[in-house]
């Protein structure tokens, strides 16, 4: 089983060691799965966006040959044009992430968990933000829907959390989670997983 994105997945991992997990929801989810006879990859990196998987998907995530493939990208693609004036349009996002996943899909090819984007807002300039974030949500739910895979939706599960905690317990940047964080989402990913699998 291979996990492919950002700093939520890479979650500080070690680089250098094929092993490493980090410590986010990864290394929650991977005893389980080792338990169950998986082999756990971490190919996350800090600061990804979509273009940046494009550009490593061959070198790196084809070659771990992965029955099951996590994807989870999206906040630094929205990210960026609001640091760097480096914009990502939703279109630019599908026409970058769609032919990755049709090229992976298919008879022969792993199953699919496309974990959507989340971004709670920790000022009101930030609420601003999720206007174009939304963009990105929908594609990840989009093509969830046209390559049949499953669809895990964090930001439905964050802002809902949020509602019973402060920000702060859960991201306090906005995106980079807390240990409470990160087991909402691996628990998130643990429903779209056994939904997957009754299908």
């Amino acid at each position: 089983m291979t996990f492919i994105g950002d700093s939520i997945t890479d979650a500080g991992r070690d680089r250098a060691d094929p092993d490493s997990l980090g410590d986010g929801y990864v290394a929650l989810l991977a005893p389980e799965l080792r338990a169950a006879g998986a082999t756990v990859r971490n190919l996350g990196i800090a600061g990804n966006r979509a273009r940046d998987l494009a550009a490593r998907w061959d070198s790196e995530l084809l070659p771990t040959a992965p029955e099951l493939l996590t994807v989870y990208v999206g906040v630094n693609d929205m990210w960026r044009r609001f640091d760097s004036d480096d914009p990502t349009s939703a279109e630019e996002f599908r026409a970058t992430l769609d032919p990755l996943l049709a090229g992976v899909a298919g008879e022969r090819g792993p199953r699919l968990i496309l974990m959507e984007p989340y971004f709670l807002p920790v000022t009101e300039e930030q609420r601003e933000w999720l206007d174009d974030l939304d963009g990105k949500r929908a594609v990840v739910r989009d093509l969830a829907a046209s390559h049949g895979a499953a669809f895990v939706p964090l930001h439905e599960v964050l802002t809902a959390a949020a509602v019973q905690q402060p920000v702060a317990e859960l991201a306090p940047d906005g995106v980079h989670p807390t240990p409470r964080g990160s087991a909402l989402i691996a628990e998130a990913w643990r429903t779209a997983a056994s939904i997957s699998d009754s299908r």
